[in-house]
């Protein structure tokens, strides 16, 4: 059994060749998020968000399934795919927006407001969805909260995400936990107004994650997704303004596509903790396999099924 400093001091060809050859063995689906570093991507069955990764999950015939992401991504893919061994390669690849809400604090927060419906964003814990009404994405968050009509609504943890949703649909009965992204808090005005200045006529795209003066003035915002459909539908100059693993990316597979970063150095450490040494030693020797209490995954599972229900 190797140990991971000797992982580590493998050739990038052959912690390749163990993987594609762990994968076949061990039948094993690998999925990363956009934001994985760019060896990582390469060797990634899927690419995509987390929420679209875990819908993957749930659907793929394999029995195993590795996601090349951040906890809560991993734990979504096992709460829609109990029966399937869910794997992460780094089981310290945490998201600091998702730690920064707890279970006992949103129930407590409940008490206080019974009448409000909790609308939790994916970036959670399988403990917070498991006391939330419904869940959400960056893609979708508009619908799932004009689906509840006039009922007040706790949102949380990113209180950009949430500013956004309120003033877009001018709902003034949500109340915001204090969260946000520290990746997407980089991004300022200055670099929407320096973009603007060097390039006119180009189009700046942001994730709703970033504050929301900026999303306010930005041409075009959106999820990962939703920026990855944009690129490839529109043949104009795209500044992006999210984590950059998503932008290297679109310059790989779009070579055609004129893509620029609105904050080149706009990185989550937290996704680049996984590393091909980390990939490998994971499909290899089973490090570290997802457990969830079953109580928890099943409570979880109703929110985000009631959110695909939405669309």
């Amino acid at each position: 059994m190797l140990s991971l400093k000797e992982y580590s001091e493998l050739s990038h060809e052959e912690l390749v060749q163990r993987i594609e050859t762990a994968r076949k063995e061990k039948n094993a689906v690998i999925l990363g998020h956009n934001y994985q570093r760019d060896d990582i991507q390469r060797v990634c069955d899927h690419l995509g968000d987390s929420l679209g990764l875990s819908r993957i999950a749930a659907d793929t015939d394999a029995e195993v399934i590795i996601f090349c992401g951040v906890m809560f991504m991993a734990e979504t893919a096992k709460i829609l795919s109990p029966n399937k061994k869910v794997y992460i390669p780094e089981k310290a690849a945490g998201c600091p927006l998702a730690a920064g809400a707890n279970m006992e604090d949103v129930i407590e927060l409940k008490k206080k407001h019974p009448d409000h419906i909790v609308i939790s964003y994916v970036n959670t814990t399988a403990e917070v969805k498991a006391v939330t009404d419904i869940c959400c994405t960056s893609g979708n968050a508009l619908e799932v909260v004009k689906s509840v009509g006039d009922a007040p609504v706790i949102f949380l943890p990113d209180i950009n995400l949430g500013t956004w949703v309120k003033e877009t649909l001018g709902k003034n009965n949500m109340i915001l936990w204090e969260g946000g992204c520290y990746v997407h808090s980089m991004i300022r005005l200055e670099h929407i107004e320096n973009a603007r200045a060097k390039f006119p006529e180009a189009t700046i795209m942001v994730h709703p994650e970033v504050p929301y003066p900026i999303t306010k003035i930005a041409d075009e915002v959106g999820s990962t997704s939703a920026m990855f459909d944009y690129v490839r539908d529109h043949d104009d100059h795209v500044i992006l303004g999210t984590e950059i693993g998503l932008i290297e990316r679109i310059r790989r597979e779009m070579l055609e596509k004129h893509v620029s970063a609105l904050k080149p150095d706009a990185i989550c450490f937290n996704m680049k903790q996984t590393t091909l040494a980390k990939l490998a030693r994971c499909l290899e020797l089973g490090f570290y396999e997802v457990k969830l209490d079953e109580e928890i995954r099943t409570s979880a599972e109703s929110a985000i099924r009631r959110m695909i229900e939405i669309g």
